[in-house]
């Protein structure tokens, strides 16, 4: 008989994270399955190490979850198969691997090397899909204020739409890849992705691929004057398509990515809310400032 150990995220899936073992449970119905709380977790690197052989961990949860699991272990993937099933709101990785839930789970570890790290406020961190600043930074801390005070699921696309009407303000910012380094003014987004898929299924970055050979990062700057046509062609990043409009939308694929606005605002890294942000840098895999650079690694990885 197989065996299970569920690492379960109860704050994951607006709170129901829980209910991704019966899920998991239906699918294999044959299974010996137990769980462990993933947040109550001191040392991710002991416990894997201390699991038995032949019971199988299974992550579950949102991208903030392998965000979380990552970062535990410092940007090493795990020496043995961990598997993986979504039971988050927004599954963007998922997306991006073009998988869904009834997929069931499947071995994440080929997702956990390379990974690029952003440094912001002083902390650098791994992160799986991308990096949000500006009205996506900000909505994710306007959804953080809400759940403050509601267990109701937060409609990020209803923040968003208020926000480019009303609430968020744009900014100007320098964008900075591999050294080159150009002005924008009425910013409202600026990331930088490592998959395609951010903020609960928004195509930000359509061309990028996380298991491309050359590790490189996505820069995206979409600026607007008119709130109205900024609206419309936000519309479109559900589908990739705002990429059309090239006199709103910028894209430079690097190793080495800085943004900088004039006025702090909140940043997200797979979901994860930082604050009081007025610059971050995102360096990928190849870039010789990467904590885990080294050039047989990448070698050995193609």
């Amino acid at each position: 008989m197989e065996k299970y150990c569920v690492l379960i995220n109860p704050k994951a899936n607006s709170g129901h994270g829980a209910e991704s073992a019966d899920k998991l449970k239906a699918l294999l119905p044959e299974a010996l399955i137990r769980c462990e709380d993933v947040t109550a977790i001191t040392d991710m690197k002991a416990f894997l190490s201390d699991l038995p052989a032949d019971e199988t961990p299974v992550l579950t949860g949102g991208d903030g979850t392998i965000n979380r699991f990552v970062n535990s272990l410092d940007g090493e993937a795990p020496a043995r198969d961990i598997l993986y099933f979504a039971a988050g709101t927004g599954n963007d990785f998922l997306n991006d691997l073009g998988k869904t839930v009834a997929d069931g789970p499947f071995l994440l570890n080929p997702y956990l090397v390379n990974l690029p790290v952003v440094v912001v406020n002083g902390g650098t961190y791994y992160f799986i899909n991308g990096i949000g600043y500006g009205i996506d930074g900000y909505c994710c801390e306007v959804g953080d204020k809400m759940r403050e005070t509601s267990d109701k699921p937060v409609n990020y696309t209803s923040i968003a739409i208020k926000g480019l009407l009303f609430h968020y303000k744009r900014t100007n910012a320098d964008v900075t890849v591999d050294g080159v380094t150009r002005h924008f003014k009425h910013v409202w987004l600026s990331p930088c992705m490592h998959g395609r898929y951010y903020g609960g299924g928004m195509i930000c970055t359509p061309a990028q691929d996380r298991l491309s050979d050359k590790h490189t990062v996505s820069a995206m700057t979409m600026t607007g004057m008119s709130k109205i046509k900024t609206l419309l062609v936000f519309s479109t990043i559900f589908k990739g398509e705002h990429i059309k409009h090239t006199e709103m939308v910028t894209i430079n694929e690097g190793s080495e990515v800085t943004v900088k606005f004039d006025r702090p605002t909140a940043l997200q890294i797979d979901g994860e809310t930082v604050t009081g942000v007025s610059e971050y840098t995102v360096y990928s895999v190849n870039s010789p400032k990467h904590p885990k650079y080294a050039a047989d690694k990448v070698a050995a990885a193609v």
